[in-house]
């Protein structure tokens, strides 16, 4: 259903509604009004007169279904699909609270699906979303953002880990033009909404103490707005309270997350890292941040051994950060070179100015820095990229070596009965 747009698209109407209440089509018909669109197409009958109107008639731009009478509301998605021409948006509503039944209507085709009762900012919302779809690039455009996960890990308290991992959450949004979520994993002294001026909100640890909410719908009302293309789940759990997870919570939210933004940035403590290893086994790149000290050179070296036996398919990148532009080294970045194994890739020069400047502004370090202190932000951005890319055309030969083998496959097999029959 939400194929890419064809170009008889301009002939259908614009939207039309089929709802079962009087209550939800009185909310409709003003938001429709607002568009621009004739309310008049809000009909009564919910999902089955949709059916049986779609299957005479041309379907629209942007098509609003309610599966509140429907009692198999999935099979009834599937048959409004048979009918519905490719290109139109359907956004379902619906009083099932189901993960399952959302991600199955997503996967259906359905562009959203709105638990009732939903209020009239959530239909505003929704309706902008949809139309923004529908106007903007399509298609070619979608598949060449494929999603990027980047885990920002820090070798020892101090070394500047979450401020590193909220500037890069926000120069993948405003330099690279993708929609990022900031996933601050530090449960009790998260700073990834403090360092952006905003309150964290509760949407992390109710995830953490009920899995099972975890959604599309969840994840667009947890997350914070830092910015247009920016978006925060950060937390301040009390610290009287431990955190009592499996760490499926951490996994669903990665998972939302990378169906619904183009981008995910793990704040990603190293205690976290050790309870739950799981957390980068879908991270592109990890961002390893550390200092030239001895602890740090140290740790940096488990670090990495770590990364290398449990996420050997995760691209590292090193990062020395805080380095004095003096000589007043506790090690040098010769040695500690050495004894890492392996080459720092970035160094971000000591600048106490630059920092307490960011904290005063409420704004992340790489949108403050300016000059040469702008230069290795970018160039971490860029690299981060530069490797996701990398992997993901990897996958993309893998699978196409794979696909290329299973026709094989299949020609040997077709070809035996010939043989055989010969």
């Amino acid at each position: 259903m939400n194929a890419p747009f064809q170009a008889r698209a301009g002939l259908r109407d614009p939207f039309t509604a089929f709802v079962c209440d009087d209550a939800t089509a009185d909310m409709l018909r003003p938001v429709a009004v607002e568009h621009g669109w004739s309310p008049e197409k809000v009909n009564k009958g919910g999902l089955r007169n949709a059916v049986q109107s779609l299957s005479v008639s041309a379907s629209p731009n942007i098509l609003f279904v309610d599966l509140s009478e429907s009692g198999d509301p999935l099979t009834d998605i599937n048959a409004l699909a048979e009918v519905c021409e490719p290109g139109t948006i359907v956004i379902a509503s619906g009083t099932v609270n189901d993960v399952r039944l959302y991600r199955d209507l997503v996967a259906s085709g359905i562009h959203d699906y709105l638990l009732k009762p939903f209020t009239i900012d959530q239909l505003r919302d929704t309706f902008a979303h949809a139309q923004m779809i529908l106007s903007g690039p399509r298609g070619e455009a979608q598949v060449d953002k494929p999603h990027v996960m980047a885990a920002v890990i820090g070798v020892r308290g101090g070394v500047g880990a979450s401020t590193m991992a909220t500037s890069l959450a926000w120069l993948l949004g405003e330099k690279a033009h993708r929609s990022t979520a900031l996933l601050d994993l530090d449960v009790h002294f998260g700073t990834g909404a403090l360092a952006l001026d905003l309150e964290p909100g509760r949407g992390l640890t109710d995830a953490i103490e009920n899995p099972s909410r975890i959604d599309g719908l969840f994840i667009e009302r947890a997350m914070v707005r830092a910015n247009e293309r920016l978006s925060v789940l950060s937390a301040e759990a009390p610290i009287h309270q431990p955190l009592v997870t499996d760490g499926t919570a951490f996994f669903q939210l990665q998972e939302e997350m990378r169906n619904a933004f183009e981008s995910t940035v793990l704040d990603l403590p190293r205690h976290m890292l050790i309870q739950y290893p799981h957390l980068v086994h879908d991270a592109h790149v990890a961002v390893v941040i550390a200092e030239l000290t001895l602890a740090a050179t140290r740790d940096t070296i488990r670090v990495l051994a770590w990364l290398k036996s449990n996420a050997p398919q995760t691209k590292v990148i090193i990062v020395a950060n805080g380095v004095p532009s003096g000589g007043a080294l506790e090690i040098s970045r010769k040695d500690f070179e050495q004894s890492i194994e392996r080459q720092v890739d970035i160094v971000f020069p000591y600048d106490a100015k630059l920092a307490a400047q960011a904290a005063k502004l409420g704004k992340p370090m790489a949108e403050v820095a300016g000059g040469k202190m702008a230069a290795p932000f970018n160039t971490l951005s860029s690299m981060v990229l530069s490797h996701a890319s990398e992997e993901g055309a990897g996958a993309d030969s893998g699978a196409a070596a794979s696909a290329k083998s299973l026709v094989d496959n299949l020609k040997s097999m077709l070809s035996k009965p010939k043989a055989q029959a010969a």
